[in-house]
């Protein structure tokens, strides 16, 4: 089966292609890379990293960290280079008109994904697919010689390229994938025509800290803001990693309700919650019940991973997040 998964762990980074380390203001410092150049000045040649302008203009600029900063004994950075290229993969996916839609299958909504041909039970104890994706809040991806057995499961969140309608089964391109899938129509949700995504959050679980960037232009963007998180921890049975991948933000809760684990008792809430992907929120400090005033700072961001798949902030800068970033038009990227 081929298939890409843009996001894969190297050397510590989880990268979009082949780049190292650099500041905003600093040329990309990587190999060198090759592309076709356009032969009339009308044609747009391909974006790569190097064509990524960042400029940092603020919106939110409490908390801000540098490029690189010290955590314990640990040097942490801002992953400008992986930043760039997934830029301008992005971009490029989006240069001709495509329709897109989302996987939706949240708390199994759309009902309870079929087993997969070939499936294993993880250290949850979970059904999952030999990518590690579970089948609870997921959706059935068939390939298109055999629609009756799926073959793997994709994540609720995910962008996809719809290509066509056929029957009960939307035929699409996953954003991150280089092969098309049927998927039934129950659990894809098509977006609205002309959808672009300007706005994208970049999620960084190896050095825990979080950049949102807005578009100005062709391979020009805004930094605004950039701040300490803290990503999902592996704890079973309860508390997961934030999965790596491109997702897309589907929901907003000004408040979302939690209970303990284990429990129906409730545990407290998260404020201005953002959901991406199953139950995974961009949020504010919890506030764990009977209390009820909202905290806006904890001293465990931008250290480990504590959360239940959630990315944890500080308070103001998720509802920054809340208001800024445009629900189905913000794309939220989980590098490492």
């Amino acid at each position: 089966m081929k298939w890409l998964l843009l996001f894969i762990s190297m050397a510590g980074l989880a990268v979009c292609g082949d780049a190292k380390a650099e500041g905003v203001d600093g040329s990309v410092q990587a190999s060198v890379v090759s592309r076709k150049v356009a032969e009339s000045k009308d044609e747009l040649h391909p974006l790569v990293a190097s064509d990524i302008q960042l400029e940092k203009d603020f919106l939110f600029k409490k908390y801000l960290l540098e490029d690189k900063y010290e955590y314990k004994k640990t040097t942490r950075t801002l992953k400008w280079s992986v930043m760039r290229q997934c830029l301008a993969f992005i971009e490029n996916i989006q240069e001709t008109p495509k329709q897109w839609g989302v996987f939706q299958n949240y708390k199994n909504k759309n009902r309870e994904a079929p087993l997969i041909r070939h499936f294993k039970r993880n250290v949850y104890r979970r059904v999952s697919d030999a990518f590690g994706v579970e089948r609870y809040q997921s959706v059935p991806l068939y390939t298109l010689t055999d629609t009756i057995t799926p073959e793997r499961y994709g994540r609720d969140g995910t962008p996809v390229i719809i290509k066509k309608r056929e029957g009960s089964f939307y035929r699409v391109r996953p954003i991150q994938f280089t092969e098309d899938w049927y998927v039934p129509a129950r659990y894809l949700k098509p977006l609205k025509e002309k959808t672009v995504f300007h706005h994208v959050i970049f999620v960084d679980r190896g050095d825990q800290n979080i950049v949102t960037l807005e578009r100005a232009s062709r391979g020009k963007w805004k930094i605004r803001s950039t701040n300490p998180a803290t990503t999902g921890r592996h704890r079973p049975p309860y508390a997961q990693e934030t999965p790596l991948g491109i997702f897309l933000l589907q929901q907003k809760k000004e408040r979302m309700f939690y209970l303990k684990d284990g429990s129906a008792a409730m545990g407290g809430f998260a404020p201005y919650a953002n959901r991406f992907t199953n139950g995974a929120y961009i949020h504010g400090v919890p506030v764990n019940a009977p209390h009820k005033q909202m905290i806006e700072y904890s001293w465990s961001l931008g250290t480990v991973p504590r959360s239940h798949m959630c990315v944890r902030n500080a308070t103001s800068h998720a509802k920054f997040i809340f208001t800024w970033a445009p629900t189905e038009e913000t794309l939220v990227v989980v590098i490492e």
